[in-house]
């Protein structure tokens, strides 16, 4: 791989004596990572003999050879796991998300840290995920789809326009910025042809700007985690040294639980390997406790992340909350729930409450013809650009309802009446829009791989009609 020139000039400058091995690194095969949603390995991918070893920073997470090809699998297609780059996954880690709590991904697509947060929160809580521009949004909200969250709002915003609207609003805040790529030169070819000395201070500019919006929305006593993926000092403790100068009710936070974690798969390496360095920012000795990612040190990109803390402790700004639809617009949709949910599953518990009517269904919203379920105490979000404001239920047809792709990934085969599994080779043709025998009750049935949920079919006269979204069809 060439490198610009002024770019490895600086990294020897900064480097010293492990400038050859980080060199070298360009040169070693990358290795892959994902997150499952709860399976073991063991379960997902029999067919691998050798299995998956465990990335050690997070739970969940593992290291697999590209020759395994998890995106080509149903399962992926199910939501079963998430292809996430292994460094990656330490930002999440370092954040330490906790069920109940109301939290911001701020530059969130296409997904990975967001539903590394959503997991971690165990569908408790409010988990905003945003991104700025309009088609890595719409991404970001397919991912979030696929992976079956139901507590997520993906919002298309500026982070000055969700400051307004949010004050002092979030426990805690993830600010994966936009960077210069330079930790994924060797994974992405074409970062290096972007790459200039220019574009790293354009990129630190904007980054500054990022990271003071959401300084406004993190609560006293909440956690922001700043992370890129350069090696650019301007990008990494440049920022963050400055942010801490000019907000002094901000402290670094804690990262050693994350970097001895690291050490597991860095033998040999420095003490301080994964330290970051003070010199490279403004000398405040506390940039050390930053966190740096080195591909010469273990089998990972490369990565930054920072954890600060605002001091003081005060509960997170509501502000006005979101308010429920009329519950007599949802007949048909209760009507689908008994026929469709177990009856002891939370959905369908909560279908018979909304037929027994109130002035308000709570938690239930009409977003267009859709019909969504919000997480409890979600803020009021009109005037906002709302791609998915929760669980997408379904649409209202003509005397009838009709459910969501996404309530399928939502759901689980004991949640609801009828449910098939498939084997992988049918799993497969299920993705491509073939329809199925089918016996028994006619009906809405969740078609799934294993366990895992593909999407619905509707049984009818012996088949299987399938409702896998023709968009989505291989």
């Amino acid at each position: 791989m060439e490198l610009p020139v002024s770019y490895t000039n600086r990294m020897k400058e900064l480097l010293g004596e492990e400038f050859p091995a980080f060199l070298e690194s360009f040169s070693a095969e990358a290795l892959h990572g994902l997150r499952t949603r709860g399976a073991t390995p063991e379960e997902l991918f029999p067919d691998w003999p050798d299995g998956l070893r465990p990335v050690p920073w997070a739970k969940r997470g593992y290291f697999y050879p590209e020759e395994l090809q998890p995106g080509k699998r149903p399962l992926h297609e199910a939501g079963a796991y998430y292809i996430q780059e292994p460094s990656a996954q330490a930002t999440a880690t370092l954040l330490d998300p906790r069920p109940g709590e109301r939290v911001l991904d701020l530059c969130a697509a296409p997904g990975g840290k967001t539903t590394q947060i959503a997991a971690a929160m165990e569908g408790r809580g409010i988990l905003i995920s945003n991104e700025i521009h309009p088609g890595r949004a719409g991404i970001l909200s397919e991912n979030v789809e696929r992976m079956g969250y139901d507590n997520v709002i993906v919002t298309n915003e500026s982070p000055a326009r969700l400051a307004e609207r949010f004050p002092l609003s979030f426990d805690r805040i993830c600010v994966d910025a936009p960077c210069s790529g330079e930790g994924m030169f060797r994974k992405n070819p074409e970062a290096v042809k972007e790459w200039s000395q220019e574009a790293v201070y354009a990129c630190a500019a904007r980054q500054e700007e990022i990271l003071e919006e959401a300084a406004k929305m993190l609560r006293p006593g909440g956690f922001l985690v700043y992370s890129t993926c350069t090696f650019a000092p301007e990008e990494d403790e440049g920022v963050i040294g400055s942010f801490l100068k000019n907000h002094p009710d901000f402290e670094a936070g804690d990262s050693t639980a994350v970097k001895e974690a690291l050490r597991q798969c860095a033998a040999g390496a420095p003490e301080d390997a994964f330290d970051g360095r003070p010199a490279w920012g403004d000398g405040n000795p506390d940039l050390a406790k930053g966190v740096r990612i080195w591909p010469h040190h273990l089998p990972g990109e490369g990565h930054f992340a920072f954890l600060l803390h605002r001091t003081g402790d005060a509960p997170a700004q509501e502000g006005v909350l979101q308010t429920g639809c009329d519950p007599r617009l949802l007949k048909d949709y209760v009507e689908f729930a008994r026929q469709t949910f177990a009856p002891e599953s939370p959905l369908a518990v909560e279908a018979e409450r909304l037929s027994r009517g109130g002035k308000q269904a709570e938690g239930y919203v009409l977003f267009g013809e859709r019909l969504c379920r919000i997480p409890a105490g979600t803020p009021e979000l009109r005037g906002l650009k709302v791609l998915r404001p929760g669980l997408v239920l379904g649409s209202f047809k003509k005397g009838r309802f009709e459910p969501d792709h996404a309530l399928s990934h939502a759901l689980r085969p004991e949640g609801v009446r009828r449910s098939v599994s498939l084997s992988d080779e049918d799993a497969a043709r299920f993705l491509t829009g073939l329809t199925f025998p089918a016996a028994g009750e006619s009906g809405w049935t969740l078609v799934c791989d294993g366990a895992a949920p593909l999407g619905w079919g509707k049984a009818a006269g012996g088949t299987l009609k399938n409702h896998y979204p023709r968009g989505l069809r291989k």
